[in-house]
């Protein structure tokens, strides 16, 4: 397939062009920034300018990837109307152009995030009710517009769509700030991991190759027009993650500190559709990629 990634060089963007490289597939990568493999044929172009992104991207497309965002939540409360502006202006303007020049599918980067809007209902799955007064997050909001966006021009001109729900990822890459992330970096320098509380608020990790996988999976003609979640399939837990930092990282000390009011627990999201109608399902064992990403980040940083 001839196959356009817009945000091919971001952390994600960049394991999901090369899975479709290694799948065979021709890709071009649509970015302002220069992308990790030199292999990959770049054009500059800021998602946001339509004129610019429709001129650069005319031709003929099997699939468009929409990887292209402000993911940092941190980034969205103190520019937010910055953050805001690339994530709804790259979403409209990357439908208008598969549109244009019909292109039989857009593929959009969504996150399990969405899950926040469907209130404490235990366990969820794409066919989970989103109740628009439990939103809590300007990043959640651009994220589930983009998401009505695609199925609106679905709806109005017959534009077929996947949205795809990541989970949180993590692995070679991942930008600075997460807790794996900051853990690994004061680990290596030598400092301690501030644990707030007893540790016990738990996530649903997936390692970023897993998610690729499930993207380059999308194309399949049974993914049109559907939502699939994306999700790690370990419940892993702050002490856990300080833990394995610990025994990899040896003398590396933990600190506890008071417990961060509201902090969220995740919520076991199911991602039996994309097992049964995509054959994905995560494959990296979280323990394992933590000790890989360790290694990365101290061969990438000289440590």
């Amino acid at each position: 397939m001839n196959i356009a990634v817009v945000g091919g060089s971001g952390f994600i963007g960049s394991f999901l062009v090369d899975e479709l490289l290694s799948a065979g597939h021709r890709v071009v990568n649509f970015d302002i920034q220069h992308p990790k493999n030199t292999e990959v044929t770049h054009v500059y172009v800021d998602v946001t300018d339509f004129t610019k992104l429709s001129i650069a991207m005319a031709g003929q497309w099997d699939a468009v990837y929409l990887m292209a965002a402000v993911a940092n939540v941190d980034h969205f409360f103190v520019s937010p109307v910055e953050a805001y502006k690339v994530n709804m202006d790259s979403v409209i303007n990357v439908l208008e152009v598969t549109r244009r020049y019909n292109v039989p599918r857009f593929l959009y980067a969504s996150t399990v995030w969405v899950y926040e809007l469907a209130g404490d209902t235990g366990n969820v799955d794409e066919t989970s009710h989103l109740g628009l007064h439990n939103v809590n997050h300007l990043y959640t909001v651009t994220k589930l517009a983009g998401e009505m966006s695609a199925i609106s021009y679905n709806k109005l001109y017959g534009q077929d769509f996947t949205i795809l729900r990541f989970g949180i990822p993590y692995g070679p890459g991942a930008r600075m700030g997460t807790v794996i992330t900051e853990f690994v970096r004061r680990a290596t320098k030598k400092e301690p991991l501030v644990m707030q509380g007893d540790g016990s608020q738990s996530r649903y990790f997936i390692h970023v190759a897993d998610l690729a996988r499930g993207c380059v999976a999308a194309l399949k003609p049974q993914a049109a027009n559907k939502i699939y979640n994306l999700e790690g399939k370990e419940k892993v837990s702050i002490r856990e993650i300080a833990e394995i930092v610990q025994r990899q990282i040896p003398g590396t000390v933990i600190e506890q500190t008071e417990a961060r009011k509201g902090d969220f627990t995740a919520r076991k999201i199911s991602y039996d559709r994309a097992r049964t109608e995509l054959g994905w399902e995560p494959r990296v064992d979280f323990g394992q990629g933590l000790a890989d990403y360790i290694r990365w980040y101290k061969e990438s940083s000289g440590k």
